[in-house]
């Protein structure tokens, strides 16, 4: 297909390239354009130097920027996407965003004749560069049944959520899931470490039992030897946990874990470790578990 690729960050870059390798008619954009003519020597495909020349005649628009108000400008702005495309194009969003933001995206682009997805992944980094992604799909069947072998190119799984909105709700609970599982991790570590356990042996006995996680088998070693420079940033986390918190209060819900998490990563950033993985919530949690001396 010719597909377009607005935002070439950490997730984009090995996003589009995976398209481009699946053999799909790549450009990409970027507000950067130096990243677009780098992608464009590793991979096969055009960059464009507007969002409109970038979406000119595609299929499908993909954008992974940062923020709502990113979303926004690359979509419904003076210079946005939707103005330039074609009609019966596809504009898939994997950003994450506030569900309704979806939903106003959605309403923006119907009258257009433009089809819309929100399509929020999970996997991180490491997951864009290795094709192993999980995606969230809001959207109507119909849609979800065309773009479902497109993702395949950078995706394990691509799963249909419901209506334009539900993808975004359901990438709000892996937050929230990530966040407390990270939680019970750091509590569990810091036991561990005053007990004099061997870290490696623990981690290797508990990862294929009850307590195994994903980011024990990931983070576990490296939060132990105080390691927190690769994966998803915290100053994102903190994003997207207000996200979710937004989200609880509107169905009258306090999400005590969540919001405690959210403040902890909030104080960490303060104390300059914004760019730190979300593994680094240890060093918060350790702060708060130390037993005043009588």
């Amino acid at each position: 297909m010719k597909v377009t690729f607005l935002g070439l960050g950490v997730m984009g870059f090995p996003m589009a390239g995976h398209l481009s390798a699946a053999g799909h008619d790549v450009t990409v954009y970027n507000r950067t354009q130096s990243k677009a003519k780098q992608w464009c020597k590793e991979h096969t495909g055009r960059w464009a130097a507007t969002v409109a020349e970038a979406v000119e005649d595609a299929q499908v628009v993909f954008s992974c920027v940062g923020n709502d108000d990113d979303v926004r400008s690359v979509t419904t702005g003076p210079e946005g996407a939707f103005s330039a495309m074609t009609k019966g194009a596809i504009f898939v969003d994997h950003t994450t965003t506030s569900a309704e933001l979806a939903l106003e995206l959605n309403a923006a682009a119907k009258p257009l004749g433009i089809r819309f997805m929100d399509a929020p992944v999970s996997g991180g980094q490491a997951g864009a560069e290795s094709g192993m992604l999980t995606v969230m799909c809001g959207s109507d069947p119909c849609l979800f049944s065309t773009l479902e072998p497109v993702f395949e190119a950078y995706a394990k799984s691509s799963v249909m959520m419901g209506d334009v909105g539900q993808g975004q709700r359901a990438k709000m609970v892996n937050q929230i899931c990530i966040s407390g599982v990270l939680a019970g991790l750091s509590e569990g570590l810091l036991l561990a470490q005053k007990s004099g356990l061997d870290i490696e042996a623990l981690m290797h006995c508990l990862k294929n039992g009850a307590a195994g996680s994903w980011q024990m088998e990931n983070r576990g070693l490296s939060m132990n030897y105080d390691k927190f420079d690769f994966g998803f940033a915290i100053e994102w986390m903190i994003k997207d946990l207000g996200i979710c918190a937004t989200e609880a209060r509107k169905h009258g819900l306090g999400l005590a874990l969540t919001e405690k998490t959210l403040h902890d990563y909030q104080a960490l950033a303060a104390q300059g470790h914004g760019r730190d993985d979300t593994s680094v919530l240890i060093k918060a949690i350790a702060e708060q578990s130390k037993v005043p001396k009588k």
